[in-house]
């Protein structure tokens, strides 16, 4: 059984400004988001992670240095391409209000209609992409580590859109699970070498000890 823990990156400057920084972009991470990265670690203390795959932008790859430095053990960290978040083109750097009045169709169908959304007009990724993209990986990762727990460090809009494709649901749902946290956690498992997979927690932030808002979540 190998058994895949998804986190989101910390929390950055653009996230608290509600700016979308996708793959092209990327803002520091707040002061705080580095204490709760640490208590993320230490949740997680005793679980022995057998490797750590992160994308390589910033604010991912050192979410993932800094939660290894709390764990028992300090897995190898390997950089993933294919775990980039969705490449956003002309909406990276932009505030979500601007973009709204700037792209008002493609604003509305890549938060509540990902089978609408289409991103020519801004030069960006599909969900369909981004699940082509990042599936791969996440199969390799499974079949290369079929006993064991894994730590994954992406991005909210790209975690999302996969997970929910690897639980099967259909790409016109893709969003009604909601989103994902800053810095939280949602495992999966497989028992059949990533046929197919099972939802054991969705976007748990319990061990953050706050209250989550508006900002927080994608």
């Amino acid at each position: 059984m190998t058994k895949l823990y998804f986190v989101r990156h910390g929390k950055t400057e653009w996230n608290l400004e509600s700016r979308y920084q996708g793959a092209g972009g990327d803002s520091p991470l707040l002061p705080q988001s580095y204490d709760e990265m640490d208590l993320l670690g230490k949740h997680f203390q005793k679980v022995v992670f057998a490797h750590i795959y992160a994308s390589p932008i910033k604010r991912a790859r050192v979410t993932a240095a800094r939660i290894s430095r709390k764990l028992k053990k300090h897995p190898k960290i390997s950089l993933l391409s294919r775990l980039e978040e969705f490449h956003l083109g002309k909406m990276e750097g932009q505030k979500f209000v601007d973009v709204e009045k700037q792209y008002p169709e493609e604003f509305e169908d890549f938060r509540n209609h990902p089978d609408l959304y289409d991103p020519k007009a801004i030069g960006g990724e599909s969900y369909r992409d981004v699940i082509n993209r990042m599936t791969p990986a996440i199969t390799a990762i499974v079949k290369a580590y079929p006993d064991d727990n894994i730590l994954i460090v992406s991005h909210g809009a790209a975690l999302n859109a996969e997970i929910n494709a690897l639980l099967g649901v259909p790409l016109p749902d893709l969003r009604k699970r909601g989103g994902l946290a800053n810095t939280s956690t949602t495992i999966l498992e497989s028992n059949d070498a990533g046929q197919s997979y099972q939802l054991l927690d969705w976007n748990d932030t319990s061990y953050l000890n706050k209250k989550l808002d508006p900002t927080d979540l994608v």
